[in-house]
């Protein structure tokens, strides 16, 4: 009996993580940026990377922002798609609000980060009327979203001096975790006003890239799910997709004018090949959707990357290889609800600051200099305090015993 339970926990952990997981990738390396899929006329040739440039794959061409904002003239809904600890691709993400402001686009933004649930906020900011640190607590920033506030923050004051309207778009977690768990047949009739009237999971090309998006040591964990659960995270990657695509798609229908163009953030893995959010809301939206990704000119081996598939995306941004985390992070995996003790290690980043530190796997934290630690929302809450060359102590207990140590905030380097 506990053997059983012993496994049934281990899915359930390794599920909640991959899923996590798939829902925060970029699908910016080499396996996923070069896959013969989405639009067949370019899926056969490549489009060319250049660091700073901006590719039109349907022409090949290298054009300045002010081009591309032209060139998006007609275009309705644009996806912008992000790896979410990569700063240059969100520098990318508000140099094109910028352009398109500039050329006198009324600009709307759509965000992964908020459900549609949360709107309060997100107008309060937008008017003015919200310091930054006051929404940041308000909105519960580290509550929806697991990522550093930093990486965002220029892109929020900006819409916030140009008094741009900001929307959440992604659905409650709850919501993903009954398509997971139940399928869609369990959804309330309010979930149900949020995505498409049906969603599709016949592409074959779509499943492939969903396959290709996870690395070696992510692929073992799918390889001990059953078909049932590999299922159901599919399945809840294809409701993202088309909730995401939906609710940007209702917020620009009742809010924007009739030129508005609603530009939407979200995790590139979403946008890549049109085979995300944009096959699951094509069939309801009328106007054009364009896509934009930014692309490493490095991959992971920190060999060059001269073009990927001209499928990828509408247009390419090039973008420094990043090496590591952007912003500060201590760089673990806690137990959270799954776990007796939230704050348990469960996995370490090995060339993370934890590492640095001497964190080991079954380590509970229990504070970050002075400041208790109770769960991961607490931890990024803390840790986004932090810049880079700082130190901190950590407060844990090591098999029992309490223990200190001293953390370095150092970006790991080649």
């Amino acid at each position: 009996m506990q053997h059983g339970l012993l496994r049934s926990n281990t899915l359930r952990a390794a599920t909640l993580v991959a899923a996590q997981l798939l829902a925060s990738i970029g699908f910016a390396d080499s396996g996923t940026t070069d896959l013969p899929i989405g639009d067949p006329v370019r899926a056969s040739r490549q489009a060319p990377v250049v660091l700073d440039g901006i590719t039109d794959t349907a022409t090949g061409e290298l054009i300045a922002p002010a081009e591309l904002a032209r060139r998006l003239a007609d275009t309705r809904l644009l996806f912008i798609g992000e790896q979410h600890t990569d700063l240059d691709f969100h520098r990318v993400q508000l140099r094109v609000i910028e352009a398109l402001h500039e050329a006198g686009r009324e600009v709307l933004i759509g965000l992964e980060m908020f459900p549609y649930t949360d709107t309060t906020q997100l107008e309060q900011w937008s008017r003015g009327e919200l310091g930054e640190a006051e929404f940041v607590e308000r909105a519960g920033w580290y509550k929806t979203w697991s990522h550093h506030w930093g990486y965002y923050r220029d892109i929020f004051h900006y819409a916030q001096a140009k008094h741009l309207p900001m929307y959440g778009i992604n659905v409650p977690r709850e919501v993903v975790q009954t398509v997971r768990t139940k399928g869609w047949e369990a959804l309330d009739p309010e979930a149900r006003k949020h995505m498409p009237p049906s969603l599709d999971i016949s592409s074959d090309e779509h499943r492939r890239m969903f396959r290709a998006s996870f690395s070696d040591d992510d692929v073992l964990h799918l390889t001990s799910l059953t078909e049932e659960q590999r299922e159901g995270m599919y399945k809840a990657q294809v409701t993202w997709d088309g909730a995401m695509g939906w609710n940007a798609a209702k917020a620009l229908e009742e809010h924007g004018g009739p030129k508005a163009i609603m530009v939407v953030l979200i995790g590139s893995g979403h946008v890549s090949y049109g085979l995300g959010s944009e096959r699951q809301l094509t069939p309801y939206f009328k106007g054009r959707i364009s896509s934009l990704i930014p692309v490493a000119v490095r991959d992971a081996d920190d060999k060059p990357v001269a073009s990927v598939r001209a499928s990828y995306a509408n247009f390419l941004w090039g973008v420094p290889a990043a090496d590591g985390p952007g912003l500060p992070v201590l760089g673990v995996s806690l137990a959270g609800a799954l776990g007796k003790e939230p704050t348990k290690v469960i996995d370490i980043d090995k060339r993370s600051s934890a590492a640095q530190a001497g964190v080991k796997v079954g380590d509970v934290i229990l504070a970050l200099d002075g400041t208790a630690i109770a769960s991961t929302t607490d931890l990024q809450r803390r840790t986004a305090d932090y810049r880079w060359g700082d130190y901190a102590k950590l407060d844990i207990r090591r098999d029992g015993a309490p223990m200190t140590l001293t953390v370095p905030f150092r970006r790991p380097g080649r």
